[in-house]
């Protein structure tokens, strides 16, 4: 299956459906998401993208991020996700959403209206070794110093969301 993203303008409004290598080629704005999920201890569930990944492999991110499909509202995009990656599902709630750009080192540009939404979980994660290679669980605080110390291991585009999200909870 081809895997197509909702271009959108400004107002989150779709304006059109293009294959997703295409659009990240162009850089053209499309419709996102990317969930935290907490834990009882306030600890945010992050992943490591798997190897075999064809953008950013190998690093840090949050719990789960991806696209709409057609028709899909957001939460039911970020539980469909979220079970594909990390083999579990939980209610989300959506905290807030915002445009950004993220270009990558293979040619490839996330142009994304992404909406952040948080969930809680407090037992293992089932990962899917295609998508995630593997989990942990770390503070917001934990999170900034380390990215601080340490921003080469962490997505371009979590860098970015997590900002917002920390200012959101701070």
């Amino acid at each position: 299956m081809i895997e197509q993203v909702i271009l959108v303008n400004e107002n989150d409004e779709q304006v059109g459906i293009m294959e997703k290598i295409e659009a990240h080629e162009k850089a053209l704005l499309h419709r996102a998401f990317s969930v935290f999920v907490v834990n009882e201890h306030n600890e945010i569930m992050l992943q490591q993208r798997a190897f075999g990944k064809y953008h950013s492999p190998g690093l840090w991110t949050n719990t789960c991020c991806s696209h709409q499909r057609e028709g899909e509202s957001n939460i039911e995009a970020g539980k469909r996700r979220l079970m594909e990656e990390m083999g579990f599902v939980t209610e989300l709630n959506e905290l807030f959403h915002f445009i950004y750009i993220a270009p990558f080192d293979n040619g490839l540009t996330e142009h994304e209206l992404d909406h952040v939404m948080i969930g809680s979980y407090n037992d293992l994660p089932n990962i899917n070794p295609d998508e995630v290679a593997s989990y942990k669980w770390m503070t917001a605080q934990h999170i900034k110093e380390d990215m601080l110390q340490q921003p080469q291991i962490y997505t371009e585009w979590f860098k970015i969301i997590f900002e917002k999200y920390y200012s959101h909870i701070s």
